[in-house]
């Protein structure tokens, strides 16, 4: 288990860092770019869960668990690591079908907004989708855990889904009216 006993070691004062295993690497490295979006997702993730009803904050408590995994499995490229498997990426699945079948069929693009929490989670979404940009390109030139991968894909369509949920199941979905304004 990890064990934390002091906040700042120094070592990181001029711009690099350690992975997991140790290997140190510039702070701007994609690797750190990668891990750093997941955590900002797990932070955006924090404020869902103050605005969401009951139900929904156990899966979104989950999915930051497993973010943290996300995030071992990142700081570790090489060797012994927690790994992101098939079964988180399935119960991601699973969800994603289950409150998609709430919802009726969309005719439009849906606009970030409608209530407080599905904002929220529409910017929690666009940060994975750049996490998960971060982790294409680090996996250009670096194995990357597929299924780690396959995670962040699922994991934007599923708060998606939750977004248009938290709007009424769509019924308070704002929608994008082309040349609206024109």
């Amino acid at each position: 288990m990890v064990q934390i006993t002091r906040i700042y070691t120094r070592s990181g004062d001029k711009g690099r860092s350690s992975l997991g295993d140790g290997t140190r690497r510039k702070k701007s490295d994609v690797r750190f770019e990668t891990i750093g979006s997941v955590d900002e997702i797990n932070s955006y993730c924090g404020l869902i869960v103050l605005e969401v009803p009951e139900p929904l904050k156990k899966l979104i408590m989950r999915i930051q668990n497993d973010l943290f995994d996300l995030g071992a499995d990142l700081a570790v490229p090489q060797g012994e690591a927690l790994r992101i498997d098939v079964s988180q990426v399935e119960f991601l699945e699973d969800q994603i079908d289950m409150f998609n079948d709430e919802l009726d069929p969309l005719d439009s693009f849906v606009l970030p907004g409608g209530t407080k929490a599905s904002a929220l989670m529409h910017v929690a979404r666009t940060v994975v989708r750049r996490a998960e940009r971060a982790m294409v390109q680090l996996n250009e030139y670096e194995l990357v855990n597929g299924n780690a991968m396959k995670y962040l894909n699922r994991l934007s369509d599923l708060l998606f889904v939750l977004c248009r949920h938290l709007n009424d199941n769509g019924k308070l979905d704002v929608l994008w009216v082309p040349g609206k304004n024109r």
